[in-house]
């Protein structure tokens, strides 16, 4: 009987301990779920616009205030809206187009380059005043753009910079966060061991850096590369104060004047395709960048959290 019983409880506990088991796994599933959702919103929340500006730039004008905006309806009108939008006011909007590029990637390069610099200088070396200069840059993160702007033109006319590219790029190349987030990366990137090791092999600091540092740095460097790419690529109020020739405008400030000049003739519902269009336009080269840019960024953020 000793042996039947035991055999019994022995039973039972093996039947009756997975489903105690599935009991404990209900409030973490719950959770799991509750995640899932709040994540599939965030989706909508982030693609939902970008879903609304495809439909738009396929509807002509009729099409856009009297269909239902997030689906298509009425006439297909993208490649009219497109040819629109390349031929008017003589074709400008490519000048626009390439403006941007050469703002966009010339300001996200130097600031890359800087930042990096700058970032692994206050992680690998310790100099008088770092502490309190490392603390300057954070508190340059909490300044807002908008109260800089003024400062920032004026300095700018009296060197005689004004309605120049460089009154857009130079700015640009200051980036307090990118300072901040390549000095966190490049304290665990980079092993102090193997710049002692590069340093008694009699590398210079400089060499050390270029050939060494670098390399390591690769993921950040792309992280830092892509906000400041969309930072200048989005930047709407610094080009708007410095820029006075129409043939230097980026796309944000000249999609804002055929509007603008639409709203002061009384036409401006005969442009808003034209707008939501060039919008469309604008949107596609941030998106490509990502794409091919987002296995560097996420091959940094891994070793981030290996590393951490």
């Amino acid at each position: 009987m000793t042996s039947i019983d035991t055999r019994a409880s022995v039973t039972i506990g093996e039947v009756t301990s997975p489903r105690r088991t599935r009991r404990g796994y209900a409030p973490e599933r719950r959770r799991s779920l509750l995640l899932t959702v709040l994540l599939w919103l965030c989706v909508l929340y982030f693609v939902l616009p970008l879903w609304w500006l495809l439909v738009a730039a396929t509807k002509d004008n009729s099409g856009l205030f009297s269909t239902f905006g997030l689906w298509f309806g009425g006439d297909f009108s993208l490649f009219e809206n497109l040819q629109t939008l390349f031929t008017i006011r003589g074709g400008i909007f490519s000048r626009w187009l390439i403006n941007t590029v050469i703002y966009s990637v010339a300001s996200a390069a130097g600031a890359t380059l800087l930042a990096t610099m700058a970032g692994y200088a206050f992680a690998k070396y310790d100099f008088p005043g770092s502490k309190a200069l490392f603390s300057v840059t954070l508190g340059a993160i909490m300044i807002p753009l908008t109260a800089l702007a003024l400062p920032t033109y004026l300095l700018f006319s009296n060197a005689g910079l004004t309605d120049t590219p460089w009154a857009i790029i130079v700015p640009s190349l200051v980036s307090p966060f990118g300072v901040y987030l390549m000095r966190v990366y490049a304290a665990d990137a980079i092993p102090t061991e193997l710049i002692e090791a590069a340093r008694v092999d009699g590398a210079g600091e400089f060499r050390i850096f270029w050939q060494v540092g670098l390399r390591l740095l690769g993921p950040g460097l792309v992280t830092v590369f892509l906000f400041s790419l969309v930072a200048t690529w989005n930047n709407y109020f610094l080009p708007l104060i410095m820029l006075n020739s129409s043939e230097l405008y980026p796309i944000t400030v000249g999609l804002a004047q055929i509007q603008a000049a639409a709203s002061a003739g009384g036409g401006s519902q005969a442009l808003f395709s034209t707008v939501t269009t060039g919008s469309f336009v604008a949107v596609l080269p941030l998106i490509i960048a990502f794409l091919f840019l987002q296995r560097y960024w996420q091959s940094g953020l891994a070793t981030g959290s290996v590393k951490g």
